[in-house]
């Protein structure tokens, strides 16, 4: 096979795989009065630079400005008094949920 060949082989599957990873966003899963429900009956605690929050963030989309989720970074009094050690953790009903949680988990939790 000849060099430029391969180059062009590349390039294409390079192209594909961009294409798919950009097309393939995660779109948010959840409407406005959901969310709204979900913030009004729990507590978010991230930090900033945190990936996995970052992905609990983009399954609210745009509605994430609903949830009551305070930033570890800059309230860590707050999450040393409620003992967080692990972000994203939710707190709903007293209970701690640790990690990315689902909509749907968080609907059954919230009840919601």
């Amino acid at each position: 096979m000849k060099k430029s060949s391969l180059i062009t082989i590349i390039i294409v599957i390079t192209i594909i795989i961009l294409a798919y990873f950009l097309l393939n966003k995660p779109t948010p899963e959840t409407s406005d009065e959901i969310a709204k429900c979900i913030g009004e009956n729990s507590d978010l605690y991230i930090q900033l630079g945190c990936h996995a929050c970052k992905i609990q963030e983009d399954l609210f989309g745009e509605n994430y400005k609903y949830l009551n989720s305070i930033d570890c970074i800059f309230n860590k009094e707050i999450c040393l008094e409620k003992q967080i050690e692990f972000t994203p953790t939710w707190i709903i009903n007293g209970e701690k949920y640790k990690g990315v949680q689902s909509i749907k988990k968080l609907q059954e939790l919230t009840g919601c």
